[in-house]
Parts: structure tokens; C-alpha cells; sequence
């Protein structure tokens, strides 16, 4: 069950502009990462659905973060079915995050007032998404289906929709200036950010620092 409020959830990662997005088996990588996360500035992480027994990891990340970190809001990402959903908010997920859209999973995220982000590559998609009750769409993967350049062109006729670009997005200066002078809401970053070699190194110094300097940017360029 989530213990925040959909609209704390959604305030918040407008606030931020940045939801890292990152999977690791490990429950103490994994609790090292979220840790270097919120250290950053990042009160807000996506941990994605992407191995054997991942909704058993994440259900002990909550329950730590819960006494330890009690405003890290974690959700959960790589949903593509209802029963994922359901499964990962029965585990504390405070949003839901998909690669594509499923008005099933939207239906479930709604009757249990959780956030859902699901992931559109077209205007069409996005509008939908819309009609489905999603504040902010995830467009994805970010980087093919237009760049910042599809973001402006649907924010023309749709000044009032909110996106969060996913795939594409870099963690440098250069990358973010051109994602939010386009007018994304916000950004996901995964390994990008969240480096394969630092978790490796285990250097989650430098993460932290990382997501502090993206969080600078990301306030520079609003």
C-alpha cells in the first residue's frame, strides 16, 4: 500500500524534474543506491521490474526506506500488465511507470489513487493516456521517437500535457537543457546516471554527486 498521496507523488517529481530509474537483485546494493539517490537530492526513485523475484527486493526496500529515509518515495517501473501492477502496489509502490500504454494497469493504478506513468511515442498515445487519467506521460524510448523536438511539437497544440522523456536522455549539461527548453516536466535516467561502473566500483559517492549536479542543471534550465 502506498504511503504517500498521488498528489504528494506527482508535486514531487515536478519539483525534483529527475526520477532515477535503475534495477540491481542485490537488497543492499540496492538500498546503497536509493541511499546515494536521496543523498543527491532525489527523494523520488524508480526501481524497474527487470529480474527473477525483483517485487521481493523492492518490498524490502520499502520496508527500510520506511524507517530510515521516510521521505524517499519509491515506485516501480518496467509494468506492462495489471497484474504486475497490482502486485508491486500490494508491495508499497507510490507510482507505477510502464514502457507502454495499458489502460488496464491505469485502471488499477486509479482505484488505488496511485500515479501512472505509462510509456507513448505518439500524440495519439499521449492523448489517450490523458483520457485515462495520467498527469504525467512517459515518452519512450525518448531519443527514437523524436527527441526534444517531438516533445515541443506536441506541446504546441497540448500546452497542458506533461512529459517525462525516458531512453535518450543523458546525464550532462548539454542533454538536459535540450529536454527541458523543449518543456518536459521532467526526465528519467537510468544507467546513465546510475552507471553500471560506479555500482560495480561501488563508488556511490559519486552517484550521489551525480544526481546533486543533475538536480542543479535541471533548476538552471527552468
Amino acid at each position: 500500500m502506498s504511503r504517500f498521496l498521488r498528489l504528494d507523488v506527482l508535486n514531487k517529481i515536478v519539483e525534483l524534474g529527475l526520477v532515477p530509474v535503475f534495477y540491481n537483485g542485490d537488497l543492499e546494493v540496492a538500498t546503497q543506491i536509493v541511499t546515494a539517490c536521496a543523498e543527491g537530492g532525489a527523494e523520488v526513485v524508480e526501481f524497474t521490474n527487470r529480474g527473477d523475484f525483483a517485487y521481493q527486493v523492492f518490498g524490502e526496500l520499502v520496508k527500510r526506506f520506511a524507517l530510515t529515509h521516510p521521505d524517499v518515495i519509491l515506485g516501480i517501473g518496467s509494468v506492462s500488465d495489471p497484474g504486475t501492477a497490482a502486485l508491486y502496489i500490494n508491495n508499497g509502490a507510490n507510482f507505477v511507470v510502464g514502457p507502454v500504454l495499458n489502460p488496464d494497469v491505469a485502471k488499477v493504478c486509479n482505484r488505488r489513487k496511485i500515479a501512472y506513468s505509462p510509456g507513448c511515442g505518439s500524440a495519439s498515445e499521449i492523448s489517450y493516456a490523458e483520457e485515462l487519467g495520467v498527469e504525467i506521460v512517459k515518452v519512450f524510448p525518448g531519443s527514437s521517437v523524436g527527441g526534444p523536438g517531438f516533445v515541443s511539437s506536441v506541446l504546441g497544440p497540448h500546452p497542458w500535457t506533461r512529459i517525462m522523456p525516458t531512453g535518450g536522455v543523458d546525464a550532462t549539461r548539454e542533454s538536459l537543457e535540450a529536454w527541458f527548453k523543449a518543456g518536459v516536466t521532467c526526465v528519467g535516467i537510468g544507467s546513465k546516471l546510475i552507471s553500471k561502473d560506479l555500482v560495480a566500483r561501488g563508488d556511490f559517492d559519486a552517484i550521489r554527486d551525480r544526481v546533486a549536479q543533475v538536480l542543479a542543471w535541471i533548476q538552471e534550465f527552468r
